[in-house]
């Protein structure tokens, strides 16, 4: 599953504004309410799991790259957001690295097999560095969708 089939412009935030790793969790899932794509009654849940998840261990996977995932019993559909940081969050990344982009997405439990998918999806994308370089050149959110799709950006230098 593609990325880009998760998201729509509204799920993609140009430019976060949280430096460190629960923070910048916490801006993407409030931005997801804004947005109409999580339930505000859900927040307080998915923010635990997530923050669960990061206590086992940091999914700032490297490359600059952070995929915070969780599970919901109360979710139908998976919840996705595209954040970008010029300026890098501490994740506590395996590799120490700053991150400058973050995939969060939250995934109905009764599709754990969607989670293992996606996530492995997504990490393959991101070892490619052609692809962060678009992704940390891209003005628009249009243009990171293109890119997230595998379609040629008119958008990027």
């Amino acid at each position: 599953m593609k990325l880009a089939s998760l998201l729509s412009p509204d799920q993609i935030v140009l430019e976060m504004r949280s430096e460190e790793h629960m923070p910048a969790i916490i801006e993407l899932v409030d931005h997801l309410i804004s947005v109409e794509k999580l339930p505000e009654d859900l927040r307080e849940e998915v923010v635990a799991s997530l923050e669960a998840r990061e206590e086992q261990v940091s999914t700032g996977i490297g490359y600059g790259v952070a995929i915070p995932h969780a599970f919901s019993e109360n979710l139908e559909n998976v919840a996705a957001v595209f954040g970008r940081s010029a300026k890098g969050v501490d994740f506590e990344a395996l590799d120490n690295s700053p991150v400058h982009f973050v995939v969060l997405f939250i995934v109905p439990k009764k599709d754990y097999h969607l989670h293992l998918q996606t996530l492995a999806a997504i990490a393959k994308m991101f070892t490619n560095c052609e692809i962060r370089r678009q992704l940390s050149e891209a003005e628009c959110r249009t243009a990171i969708l293109d890119i997230l799709a595998g379609k040629p950006s008119r958008n990027v230098a």
